[in-house]
């Protein structure tokens, strides 16, 4: 551990100071995007005079190809999930398997992705005061095993309680998919682990970060469930943000212990967000058709 280090109090003040300053400017980019986006029908309306002038030659395509016309309008109808909000749920999925894949093979073949990790680690030094790092020791037990799993029986049996049985299986799904996938890759690419500079130690391989998927899939999932009965759009916004910092913290306190490297947990975060967007889509089909019966 370096003597270099800067003080527990001072690195406390930056950490909350970080936190105020993310929370404000998500704010202002939440208020950007509100004013922004039109009302909804004045966006119809907007919609259907951009389209009046080409209706007769859509007609005329529909009529030639009407089976494939009307699956490409599905896939982008509004008023049922498993049009347009799956379509994009479906995009963004391919792209952070994408943005996974090409992570691994940097790891796999040591590209330059292997240099920053070394670099990121070096840099973290001065802020290795053992105090703080006390305090993201607990706050790393958080997406320990054990405390997962209390968490997710927790968050099962309330929603068992309220009658939202309808979210458990896509709980259970994010949860038990991404751990799978995490767990494969481990030992499939079996990296070495970062030289432990802290007290901190872990004896499992090293990509990707077993914390940081663990907190992106059950917190990530917990919030959504509680967002989804929050009556205004302004307290599911706070809620959002103070998880996803919740998670980021998590995440940075993997490289902070030096246990981890930056990649290890983008990877994590990664297979996480895939299995939570497995998640919220199984659980808004799940939901759509429970309405529909």
């Amino acid at each position: 551990m370096s003597n270099h280090t800067l003080s527990f109090w001072l690195l406390i003040g930056l950490l909350v100071l970080l936190l105020i300053v993310g929370r404000l400017i998500a704010g202002l980019i939440w208020w950007a995007i509100g004013r922004a986006t039109p009302p909804t029908q004045r966006l119809a309306t907007r919609t259907g005079h951009a389209l009046s002038g080409r209706r007769r030659r859509l007609d005329a395509i529909s009529a030639r190809f009407p089976r494939t016309s009307a699956w490409i309008g599905a896939r982008f109808a509004t008023d049922r999930f498993t049009g347009l909000p799956l379509t994009l749920v479906v995009i963004l999925a391919g792209y952070l398997v994408s943005l996974a894949s090409d992570l691994a093979e940097g790891v796999i073949e040591r590209e330059e992705v292997v240099h920053f990790d070394a670099r990121v680690n070096a840099a973290l030094a001065p802020l290795r005061n053992t105090d703080l790092l006390h305090v993201f020791a607990q706050i790393t037990h958080l997406a320990a095993i054990p405390t997962l799993v209390a968490v997710v029986l927790v968050a099962t049996a309330f929603l068992w309680a309220d009658r939202r049985t309808t979210y458990i299986p896509g709980l259970l799904l994010t949860v038990l998919g991404s751990q799978a996938l995490t767990y494969v890759g481990k030992y499939a690419i079996d990296r070495h682990r970062p030289d432990f500079l802290t007290f901190a130690s872990a004896v499992t391989p090293s990509f990707p970060s077993g914390h940081a998927t663990g907190a992106m899939a059950v917190y990530g999932f917990v919030a959504y469930a509680i967002a989804r009965v929050l009556p205004s759009p302004r307290m599911r916004f706070e809620l959002a943000y103070w998880c996803a910092a919740l998670i980021l913290l998590i995440a940075f306190s993997r490289l902070l212990l030096s246990v981890h490297f930056t990649s290890d947990v983008a990877a994590g975060l990664l297979v996480g967000g895939f299995w939570l967007l497995a998640g919220f889509a199984l659980t808004e089909f799940l939901n759509e058709r429970a309405k529909r019966h």
